[in-house]
Formats: structure tokens, sequence, C-alpha cells
């Protein structure tokens, strides 16, 4: 038992010295990557290394998601469409710059929580994975590699 203790406590030092400013970019980077896929499915042309940018193109599918499978309440389906396609599009981008880092995040936390009340409510375990990469970053902010670092100087 004491060699399981002491492997352990070795490997527990060891990674507490991960570096915050690599954390901080991997976990910027899942969020990112999570948002940025998804609006991939919503937009098409101006293709840039096999990306979408066309922001204002929104596919014939999303308008159909958008009115008959999300069905968001108060707001007609062809604005949810454009506010949450443009949304997702900008948040995830400052969020892989790391500009308005904390906005960005409260922006995407904000998507999060719409998207489990009101359009996939059991699918919290997701959500709730999103949420806690979110309010992480919303606590801490970027770190040094951040734009929001650099423009702070």
């Amino acid at each position: 038992m004491k060699i399981i203790i002491k492997t352990y406590n070795k490997v527990a030092k060891l990674l507490s010295k991960l570096p915050q400013p690599i954390l901080d970019v991997l976990l910027r980077g899942a969020i990112f990557f999570v948002f940025w896929k998804s609006v991939q499915t919503k937009i098409s042309g101006a293709t840039v290394f096999g990306q979408d940018f066309a922001f204002w193109n929104l596919t014939d599918s999303t308008f159909f998601l958008f009115e008959l499978e999300y069905a968001l309440p108060l707001i007609p389906y062809e604005l949810a469409a454009y506010l949450g396609t443009f949304a997702e599009f900008f948040l995830s981008i400052l969020i892989f710059l790391g500009l308005f880092t904390r906005l960005a995040a409260i922006g995407l936390l904000a998507i999060t929580l719409t998207i489990q009340i009101f359009v996939y409510p059991g699918a919290w375990v997701l959500h709730l994975s999103w949420a806690a990469m979110l309010l992480t970053i919303i606590k801490y902010g970027a770190n040094f590699v951040s734009l929001d670092y650099w423009l702070r100087k």
C-alpha cells in the first residue's frame, strides 16, 4: 500500500507542475471546437482551409432546425437562427483568440443554458461539461496566451 501512495504522490507532484497557460489554452480550444463545429453545420460559403466563414449565409437546414427541432419560445425561428448562428460564430472566435474572453464565455454559457432548457433537456451531462469549462474561463479569464493579456499591457 505504501508503494501505491508513494507513486500517487509522485505523479500528483509532477502533474501539479503543468503550466497554467497550457491548461488555459487547452480549455479555450476545447470549448471553441464545440461551438465552431456546430456553427460549421449552419453556414456555407467563403471557405478557407475547409472552414466556412460566411456567417450571414445560413443553410436551409439551419432554418429547418430552428423552426421544427429547436422551436425556441418567444422569438420567430428566423431571428433565432440568425442570432444563434452569429453568436456561435463570433463568440467562439473570441474565445479562441482570447479576446473579451470572459464576455464571450458568458455568451456561450447563455447559449448552453438555452439549449439545455428549451432544446435538449435530456443532454444535461454534456451541457454540464460545457458549463464547467465556460465557468472556469469566466472565473480565471485568459492567461498571457491571449489578446486580452496583451491589450491590457
